[in-house]
């Protein structure tokens, strides 16, 4: 038979057993389960996504145009009204898979039963983030207010919230690219008060980008213009948020002691600043504790920092967040940096079985949610299981795929390489993550 008369399903059977793979690990590979993969090739159900047919593409080495171009074989009428009323073929109208759950709330709790007990599965991210264009605003000034921009008070408030939300999305690379063109659009705003609380709210965006793509020199140059800024402004959250950032610079430049006592210090600041609501300067305060507590736990003072981690819980049970509060607040976020501080003391079992209780759908963004994947992750290669560990870090890639970008996740894949022979698809994840692979 041709090559050009094979339907789609065997295109792909053929492109697989190439490759000498069974279908368990094409299916690792393309982010679909082993049934699936079985009932595209029998022709059962359709592909009816184009991003898919592209990743089959790239794993096959099969050409995009071939797979599209896939038809019946010769004297047979089209799959579609021999098989149960399925389609092999692929036609213009690419939708959602069959299969697809658009309930994010199913997808993630099921992301969170494979990193514990089901095969493996995988997933494409976005392209990574530059951070370019705010280096030359950081260094030389040069960005420019977009044309069009709402330089009031509304609409600099409405740039601001767009940014934090892209952060929360762990939209990165959209957040790079806009991030300096909206600081010069807050600076443009008048009053200057207004303008500085508003400016400030940016860096402190800007730095915890910059803490994501491991650029820490920029971290320390964003964490200052933020607390310059926030001052000027003088309102008490942004201000908080400022020396956290402050604090995290000190942290990644190894001042840890000077770290921790800048972060517990503005959780006391933060919850005496009386002209700002009780609930919120309470939320405000756990997330500097917190922040405290997981740098104690990188010094190694296990006291300290469960001491830190119980007052933050504490405290988030009291308080409660806004809607455009300056960072994640609140008791899963405080379970967060809590099996962050277990993990850097060491303690990867007790970590698990903290990871077991969090419900990650209850976690508020997809940042969030992609670093408990991470988080995870990297308490399961502590504990020496490689599995659970790649489970851990494909789940963080469904949740949030740019974050695996991150260097903790590109250690531990390049780690996960040595095991590449019973980690289906691992290669490929380690290429996603910014590895190189040979």
């Amino acid at each position: 038979m041709a090559r050009n008369e094979l339907t789609l399903g065997k295109l792909i059977a053929k492109g697989r057993r190439r490759k000498g793979w069974p279908q368990r690990d094409l299916a690792a590979m393309i982010d679909k389960s082993e049934s699936w993969v079985s009932q595209v090739e029998r022709e059962v159900i359709p592909v009816n996504s184009l991003e898919t047919l592209r990743h089959i593409s790239d794993v096959l080495d099969l050409p995009l145009p071939e797979l599209l171009g896939a038809a019946p074989p010769p004297g047979q009428p089209p799959v579609s009204t021999c098989r149960r009323g399925a389609s092999a073929r692929v036609g213009r109208n690419l939708g959602p898979e069959e299969a697809d759950d658009p309930v994010r709330r199913r997808e993630l709790l099921a992301a969170a039963a494979v990193v514990f007990a089901s095969p493996l599965t995988s997933a494409t991210p976005a392209e990574a983030s530059t951070l370019a264009p705010l280096e030359d605003l950081l260094l030389y000034g040069t960005a420019r207010v977009p044309e069009g921009s709402d330089v009031s008070p509304a609409g600099v408030a409405a740039a601001v919230k767009e940014s934090r939300a892209r952060f929360r999305a762990a939209r990165y690379d959209t957040l790079a690219r806009s991030l300096p063109g909206q600081v010069a659009q807050a600076q443009a705003l008048r009053p200057a008060e207004l303008s500085a609380t508003a400016v400030a709210d940016l860096y402190n965006i800007a730095a915890r980008l910059c803490i994501k793509l491991g650029e820490d020199g920029l971290v320390a140059i964003t964490a200052d213009r933020a607390l310059n800024s926030a001052r000027m402004g003088g309102d008490a959250l942004t201000i908080a948020e400022s020396h956290r950032m402050v604090s995290s610079a000190w942290r990644r430049q190894g001042h840890l002691a000077r770290a921790t006592d800048i972060a517990v210090r503005a959780a006391q600041d933060v919850q005496a600043a009386r002209s700002t609501p009780e609930p919120t300067r309470l939320a405000a305060g756990s997330s500097l504790l917190a922040t405290a507590a997981y740098t104690a736990a990188k010094m190694g003072d296990r006291q300290t920092a469960h001491a830190l981690i119980g007052e933050a819980a504490e405290t988030a049970k009291a308080g409660r967040a806004t809607a455009d509060a300056r960072t994640d607040t609140g008791v899963q976020q405080v379970l967060l940096h809590q099996l962050s501080v277990h993990y850097l003391l060491g303690d990867a079992g007790q970590a698990i079985d903290l990871a077991k209780t969090i419900d990650p759908s209850a976690l508020p963004t997809a940042e969030r949610q992609g670093r408990f994947f991470i988080d995870v992750a990297r308490c399961f290669d502590q504990w020496g299981k490689p599995e659970q560990c790649y489970r851990a870090l494909l789940a963080a890639e469904r949740a949030a795929p740019q974050e695996i970008r991150r260097g903790a996740v590109k250690g531990l894949a390049g780690g996960l390489l040595r095991h590449d022979r019973s980690l289906p698809g691992i290669r490929a994840f380690a290429g996603r993550a910014g590895v190189p692979v040979n």
